[in-house]
């Protein structure tokens, strides 16, 4: 199930259209999908984007998407070792190809799109942050190998998978990868989408939100809902005021003051 085919299922669930999610994952990829209802839709910009997963990698061939889905390119009957494997060149921040097969866009076009009508495409390197990497195990006989990769937004596991293989000379693509983090949400935290009780599982944005946060009394709550900054008391930068335990607003401390950002009541 694709990321757009959630976000379909919970609007038909609770009859509200304003639904998001914080990050797309691979058609074939599972795991933590956050995703905001309501006017929380709003806050998904604040939230954190760095993202942890749990990549199977299978060496021996490589494939047209980078992952199981896609046809084979390339095959090689040479056997790696645990030893072969060296990650450190995808540590730290690093230039990535993205692959053929993705929904980014070269001249208002998909890349996917592209790939599908056989037409050339020149491919610009991105410029991404893998924060960590680590070889969790290695099946010398089936040839898998299965790593945590820590990173920034809009890295691509696939092709570091893709990468890896290439520079071991025998390629490589993923069989399976598994989205273990999103920002503060983890997979041991999440639900299943089928027989879901969306109710009972809403979580309070303030849980989530990466930002300080400022209590605001009633005064300064009427000062919000007319458009006026109320007091700042050192704060810099992006803050939650909060009242009550909900998002008042979003606001930017300037100065002395918290000028309005996006208003909530």
């Amino acid at each position: 199930m694709t990321s757009h085919d959630v976000v379909a299922v919970l609007r038909r669930i609770t009859k509200i259209k304003q639904i998001g999610h914080t990050g797309t994952l691979d058609p074939f990829a599972e795991g933590v999908l956050p995703v905001c209802i309501g006017k929380a839709t709003r806050l998904i910009e604040f939230l954190a984007d760095d993202k942890e997963y749990l990549a199977t990698v299978q060496f021996g061939a490589a494939t047209t998407t980078y992952d199981i889905e896609g046809e084979k390119t390339f095959t090689s009957d040479k056997k790696i070792t645990v030893e072969d494997i060296d990650l450190t060149s995808f540590q730290g921040e690093i230039e990535q190809l993205p692959p053929i097969y993705s929904a980014i866009k070269v001249k208002g076009k998909k890349l996917y799109e592209y790939a599908r009508n056989g037409e050339d495409v020149e491919i610009q390197p991105r410029k991404v942050i893998i924060e960590k990497i680590e070889l969790k195990s290695f099946n010398e006989q089936s040839q898998q190998a299965e790593i945590l990769i820590k990173c920034s937004k809009g890295t691509y596991i696939r092709s570091i998978a893709h990468d890896l293989g290439q520079n071991l000379g025998v390629g490589a693509h993923l069989v399976k990868l598994v989205r273990t983090q999103a920002g503060k949400f983890r997979v041991e935290n999440s639900v299943q989408l089928d027989g879901i009780d969306v109710q009972a599982n809403l979580i309070n944005p303030i849980e989530m939100l990466d930002l300080p946060k400022v209590e605001v009394d009633e005064n300064d709550l009427d000062k919000i809902s007319h458009g006026m900054a109320v007091k700042n008391s050192g704060s810099k930068g992006n803050v939650i005021l909060v009242y009550n335990n909900n998002v008042a607003a979003v606001g930017v401390a300037d100065g002395d003051k918290i000028k309005n950002k996006k208003v909530f009541l």
